[in-house]
C-alpha cells in the first residue's frame, strides 16, 4: 500500500488539527509537540501538520509518497535515477518522530518530494541523520530546507 503525503506548515496547530479532524472525519494518528499526522484511508493520504510561525499563512512544506518497505524506497530510487532525476538518499533518518529510509527529488518548481518508509517511532521532530552534512549550509539533506516527515 502506498499513499500520497502532504506536509503543511501551519500557524495554529490546534486549530488545524480541529479543522482536519472535521474535514476528514478521523483523529490524528500521531500527536507530538509541534506535530500531528493523519493516516487517512479515503482518500488515501498522509497529512502532516508542522507548527509554523503564529502570524504566517499556512504553506506547503513538502510532498511525499509513503511506501511499505525499504525495498520499495530502493526501487523508487532506481526508477527515478534511471528517469534522469537527481536523487538524494537517506537511510535510518530520524525526523517527524519516525525512523525512516527515504529518497528525495525536486520537481521543476523546486518542490521537494520524498518517497519514504516509516520503520519505527523516534523521539525527535527535527531531522537527525548519520549522513554527511552539506559543506555550505551544514544541512544533512534536502529535507532540512523543507522540513522532514
Amino acid at each position: 500500500m502506498s499513499r500520497v503525503q502532504l506536509a503543511l506548515r501551519v500557524p495554529d496547530l490546534s486549530a488545524s488539527i480541529a479543522f482536519y479532524t472535521k474535514l476528514f472525519g478521523v483523529e490524528p494518528a500521531k500527536l507530538r509537540d509541534g506535530y500531528a499526522n493523519f493516516a487517512i484511508t479515503e482518500p488515501p493520504l498522509k497529512l502532516v501538520l508542522l507548527g509554523g510561525e503564529p502570524d504566517a499563512a499556512t504553506r506547503m512544506d513538502h510532498l511525499g509518497v509513503e511506501v511499505d518497505s525499504t525495498e520499495a524506497v530502493h526501487a523508487a530510487t532506481t526508477r527515478l535515477s534511471e528517469a534522469g532525476l537527481a536523487t538524494a538518499e537517506e537511510d535510518d533518518t530520524a525526523c517527524c518522530y519516525a525512523l525512516q529510509d527515504k529518497v528525495w527529488v525536486h520537481g521543476p518548481g523546486q518542490e521537494p518530494w520524498e518517497v519514504y518508509v516509516v520503520k519505527a517511532d523516534a523521539g525527535t521532530l527535527t531531522k537527525q541523520s548519520a549522513g554527511p552534512a552539506d559543506a555550505d549550509t551544514g544541512a544533512k539533506g534536502p529535507a532540512d530546507a523543507a522540513g522532514c516527515c
